[in-house]
This record gives structure tokens, C-alpha cells and sequence, in this order.
């Protein structure tokens, strides 16, 4: 078991750090409002969802370093500027008391939809800025950072990165395709502690990322 320690570590730090960003309990509320009541509706837009999420944040993982590099962006900025905006969002995920203007919109839309409705809702904006907003690219840009460059250990850290976000998206699916009964389960003031307390831990990442910034700049200083 011990050879295979440092892959499973490797595996289990994709959704370990992504989810808590995600946080697709969050985005319950407006999943259920957008997809309605409708079984199939539910179950199909969640899975488009999960291969929305899963295709962006691969893609944010194995080539938005080269992007940085294209505009002359460090990676410490990036860390700094990213763990600010995942700060805020746990900040104003503390002390919403309502609906957003993105959720609000949703709200006000019927829920029977189309296969093409499904389809363009999945994405917005469920699945961005809902679910793969800026917080969880740019960290998921940071993790896609620490892969090696060597041709065979990137092949295999690749690999294990895209497993890793697959069980997130994974995550996602089930979330979303059991907001009804999860939230039903929770009640009000369960969803409430819940998101409270996920928008801590996201308030906490944020600001481990904005130190881990700083602290590479002081160090290129």
C-alpha cells in the first residue's frame, strides 16, 4: 500500500481543494429551481453539468499555466489574486442573507426546458459562474502548476490530475441530482449551518492562497 501512497495523496488533493470552492450544496437551490420537478430534466441537466465542470477545470489545469505565460502573468500574482477572490466569495457567502442577482434570474424562469434548453442552461449559468466560477479555475490553475515537467511523470501526474477532478465532477452530479432530497433531508436552518460553515472553510482557502502568493513574491523579492 505504501508505493501508492504519494498517488492516492495526489488523487484525493483535486477534490479536496476544488470542492470546498465549488461547494455545489450552494448551488442546490438554484439547480432545482432551474431544472424543475422533472425527473429526466433533473438527471440530464445534472450530468451535463458534471461534463461542463469537468472539461473546464481540466482544461484550466493542463493549459491555463501556458495562458499565464502567453501574458506575461507569475503564478504568485495568480495565487494572490485568486485566493483574494476566493476570500470574498466565502466573505459574501457569510453574510448573504438572499438570493443573488444570478440566482434570482434563474428563479424567475420556467422550469420546463427543452434539450436545448437543458443544454445552454447547463452551462450558464449553472456551470459558470454557479458552479466553475473564477475561484475554482484559478485553482485549479494552481494545482495544474505543481505537475511535473519531466514527459513520463507528467503523463502519470496528468493523469492522476484529470482522475482527480472526475471524482469532483463526480461529486457534483450527485449533489445536484439529489438537491431535492438532500435539501429536503437538511431542512432550512440544516442548508443555512451548512453553507455557513463551507463558506468559513472557502474564506480560510482563500487566504492560505493569498499567503502562499505573498510569500513567493517576498521570496523572488
Amino acid at each position: 500500500m505504501e508505493p501508492f501512497a504519494p498517488f492516492i495523496k495526489s488523487l484525493a488533493l483535486v477534490p479536496l481543494t476544488l470542492l470546498p470552492i465549488i461547494n455545489p450544496l450552494s448551488g442546490a437551490p438554484v439547480f432545482i429551481r432551474t431544472a424543475g420537478s422533472n425527473p429526466v430534466v433533473v438527471r440530464r441537466m445534472a450530468r451535463q453539468v458534471a461534463i461542463n465542470s469537468w472539461c473546464i477545470l481540466v482544461a484550466s489545469m493542463l493549459v491555463g499555466i501556458y495562458v499565464l505565460d502567453f501574458f506575461g502573468i507569475s503564478l504568485p500574482i495568480v495565487r494572490l489574486g485568486g485566493g483574494l477572490l476566493v476570500a470574498s466569495s466565502g466573505w459574501r457567502m457569510l453574510n448573504d442573507t438572499g438570493a443573488s442577482a444570478v440566482q434570482q434570474a434563474v428563479a424567475d424562469q420556467p422550469a420546463d426546458l427543452s434539450k436545448a434548453e437543458i443544454m445552454l442552461r447547463s452551462f450558464f449559468p449553472i456551470t459558470f459562474p454557479l458552479t466553475t466560477g473564477p475561484g475554482a479555475i484559478t485553482a485549479a490553475i494552481a494545482l495544474g502548476v505543481h505537475l511535473p515537467h519531466t514527459p513520463v511523470r507528467y503523463l502519470l501526474g496528468a493523469s492522476v490530475a484529470v482522475l482527480g477532478v472526475a471524482l469532483t465532477a463526480l461529486v457534483v452530479y450527485v449533489v445536484y441530482r439529489n438537491s431535492t432530497r438532500l435539501l429536503a433531508m437538511l431542512g432550512p436552518i440544516g442548508t443555512m449551518v451548512i453553507m455557513r460553515l463551507l463558506a468559513f472553510i472557502l474564506l480560510c482557502i482563500g487566504i492560505e492562497i493569498m499567503w502562499a502568493g505573498w510569500a513567493s513574491l517576498n521570496q523572488i523579492g
